[in-house]
Order: structure tokens, then C-alpha cells, then sequence
């Protein structure tokens, strides 16, 4: 950490320059004595990027900025704090980073941990935590999978967020090639915890995962106003009535694992659909033509791929196996977007340019081989407007529109 950058006229400069033009400031001289123009456009470019993901920190004088991709990394407020739902008593975070996870967490655990071993980075998350006044957080500057192993501590939690890029393999999707390997630590990860918590990239795949790792209780797929940001693994161990120690059985063979689809909605609201994989496997969607309603499942239910049991419970037809779109005769409320149709026409070519050509809408596609911007293009719909426009495959494997509004 560079102290100087924590001088009064340096943060105003900071606070008043976020917009300005980076490549052309690299150029000049530098303005600040002792502070080199790309230490000050650092503080401004992660700044900026705090300014909606991490509301409290950029609202916070004096805050301390680590490289952007810190910034890029770490979980937003929104995301953090749904996090904390999920634990409590003392915790561990052995990949504590800038610290904005063991904020959240320390509003809800005993004693928090941070474990960073990146010696700055661990430097400006201890004094941001200060500057937040928080107090049950304490800092050590070490490789987090060394630091629990050598150390005889138990914690209540262990909570990990493996980096996705890797040294020699760039970024990465399988949880055995990101840093740290938690598959491969999960027993000494155990010996020290009953309870793991481990955040992914939603681009990981649930079934890839769940071969991965053991004891999985539940998969939380988290988005934000429709935007899928990362899934959360809970790994358990059970204690029984002799209070021995009973291993909960690896989750691919077990089919009780609960998947909560999360959308995190404007004024703490959410929307959680909760299913179990044998729910999932056991259930029978049923099938029909487009009726007068029309369903599309949030982001964050897509992940989680509920698709027999949304139609399930909530008595809606499903449109194809592949389409994941649903109707029904009557309205329901549903965790997603509703629209109401207008008409249901085949597509081709003369009918679209007969019909919706030059016309202003949103477009869909759903199992459907071309792609929004290619039909946009082609047949020059403008964007915007009160229609929305499906193009998907129906139950006889016919190319249709879905004419609606919302």
C-alpha cells in the first residue's frame, strides 16, 4: 500500500476524476509526488467499478483499491449478503481477497477469519476493515489450504471462492483446475470444518460439479435482477444421536440434494424456487400448444434446469423438451417473466417480412437456430417497443412466433 494515496487532496482528485480518459492521464507527468500515474489510475479504475457493485465501499471515504481485477472477482454487496444467510458461529475464508464476503459474513458470524496470501491485497482488506468498522474479523497473510492444515482450529464454516484462472491453463471451468484445488482438499478442508461453503462461477456445470465433489446438501444459484453472478455449494456433515461423525453420501448418488434458483430482486425482495434432483428426476412435464399465456423461467431457474418439475408444480405445459418455455389457459404467478399471447404464427420467410418486418420489438429465441441479432438483421425488426417476439420449436417440430406482450 502506497500511504500517500490516503492524503485528503489525492482522494479528491480520485473522487473527481472517475470519468476522465485513462490511456491520455498515463501520459502525463504525474501529479502527485510520490505516486506514479498508474498507482493514481489504478484507485480510479477500481473505484469506478465500485461504484454500483460495491456501493459501500465507494460511498466510503478513504477506501484503499486493489487492481481491478480484484474488483472483477470479488462477490458484489447484493450477492455477499445472501451469502451470509447461509452460515453462522465462527468462519473461515481462505481466499479472503478484498475482503468484501467476510464483511457481509462478520455481520452474522462470532469470529471471522480472513486468510489471503497475496501480502497487499491482505493489507488493504485489514484496513478497509477498519475504515467499516468492523471488529470480529482478524487477518492472516498466508496460502489459506497451508494455514488450516498446519493449524488445530475447527470452524463452524469454511467458505472458498477458487480462482477461475489458472496459472498455465487460463480460465478454467472445472473445480480440480482452479486455485485452490478444492476437490482435492476436501478432506483436510473437513478436518477442520463440518460445514463448507464453496463459490462457483455459474458457467460450471451442476452435474460436472456434483461429480467432483462429495457431500453436497444443497446448490444455491444466485442472480441479480435476472443476471445469473455464481452458484454456492453447501457440503454438510451429519452428526447422528451418538454424536459420531456420519459422512452424508457423495451427492451424485444422492438424489435428496436441494437446488434453490435465487433471483435477487430491487428493495430486498427475491424470488427462490426450491426442487431436490429426485424431484427433478422423478417428474413428468406435460406438453401442449402456445394458450393465452406465456412462461419463461428466470435466469437463475435455467441454470438449475427444474424443467419437469416447473411444469409440474405449477401445472403448466411445456411448449417442447428443449424450448423450456411454458403455457397455460389462466395466469399464474411464476419465478419469471409472464407474458400474455397475441398470436402464434409459422415462421418463414414470407411471413415474417409480410408481417414483422420493420416492426419495433424485443426478440427471444429458444431452441430456435438462428440467433436474435441474425433475425434482427435480417429481417430489419427495430429493438425496443411493447411486443415481444419468441421464436422457438413446438411440440410437432415446427419452427413458430410467439407474437406477445408483456
Amino acid at each position: 500500500m502506497n500511504i500517500k494515496i490516503l492524503n485528503r487532496e489525492v482522494q479528491e482528485f480520485i473522487k473527481d476524476n472517475l470519468t476522465i480518459d485513462i490511456p491520455t492521464f498515463l501520459l502525463k507527468k504525474p501529479v502527485f509526488e510520490g505516486i506514479s500515474q498508474q498507482e493514481l489510475a489504478q484507485q480510479i479504475l477500481s473505484k469506478k467499478k465500485c461504484e454500483k457493485k460495491l456501493p459501500t465501499w465507494f460511498e466510503t471515504p478513504r477506501i484503499y483499491y486493489p487492481p481491478t481485477l480484484s474488483i472483477e472477482q470479488t462477490s458484489s454487496e447484493l450477492t455477499a449478503l445472501y451469502k451470509a444467510t447461509l452460515v453462522q458461529g465462527s468462519l473461515i475464508d481462505i481466499t479472503g481477497g478484498f475482503g468484501v464476503d467476510c464483511y457481509y459474513f462478520s455481520q452474522v458470524c462470532n469470529t471471522v477469519t480472513h486468510c489471503e496470501i497475496n501480502e497487499e491485497l491482505s493489507e488493504i482488506a485489514a484496513y478497509n476493515s477498519k475504515l467499516l468498522n468492523t471488529k470480529n474479523i482478524s487477518f492472516i497473510t498466508n496460502d489459506g489450504i497451508s494455514y488450516i492444515s498446519s493449524s488445530n482450529a475447527f470452524f463452524q464454516w469454511i467458505y472458498v471462492d477458487p480462482s477461475r484462472r489458472h496459472d498455465s491453463k487460463g480460465k478454467v471451468f472445472l473445480l480440480s483446475d482452479c486455485i485452490p484445488n478444492v476437490v482435492e482438499h476436501l478432506q483436510t478442508l473437513f478436518a477442520h470444518s463440518h460445514n463448507i461453503l464453496i463459490k462457483t462461477s455459474p458457467l460450471l456445470d451442476i452435474q460436472n460439479g456434483l461429480k467432483e465433489l462429495t457431500h453436497v446438501k444443497e446448490i444455491h444459484i444466485v442472480a441479480v435482477q435476472n443476471e445469473t453472478k455464481e452458484m454456492l455449494w453447501v457440503l454438510k456433515k451429519n452428526t447422528n444421536n451418538t454424536g459420531q461423525l456420519q459422512v452424508v453420501h457423495s451427492a451424485n448418488q444422492d438424489s435428496s440434494t436441494i437446488i434453490k434458483a435465487v433471483n435477487l430482486l430491487p428493495n430486498n425482495e427475491e424470488s427462490t424456487f426450491s426442487f431436490t434432483l429426485e424431484e427433478e428426476q422423478n417428474g413428468q412435464a406435460t406438453y401442449d400448444a402456445p394458450k393465452n399465456f406465456l412462461y419463461e423461467p428466470n435466469s437463475a431457474l435455467l441454470k438449475a434446469g427444474a424443467f419437469q418439475t416447473i411444469s409440474k408444480r405449477f401445472k403448466i405445459d411445456k411448449l417442447h423438451k428443449h424450448s423450456h418455455l411454458y403455457t397455460s389457459e389462466k395466469r399464474i404467478d411464476f419465478p419469471g417473466r409472464v407474458f400474455r399471447i397475441v398470436e402464434v404464427m409459422p415462421f418463414n420467410k414470407k411471413n415474417v417480412k409480410k408481417q414483422l418486418q420493420n416492426t419495433k420489438a424485443h426478440i427471444t429465441t429458444r431452441n430456435f437456430p438462428d440467433s436474435a441479432d441474425s433475425l434482427r438483421k435480417n429481417y430489419k425488426i427495430k429493438d425496443g417497443g411493447d411486443l415481444f417476439l419468441f421464436f422457438t420449436t413446438n411440440l410437432k417440430d415446427e419452427k413458430i412466433i410467439i407474437i406477445c406482450t408483456k
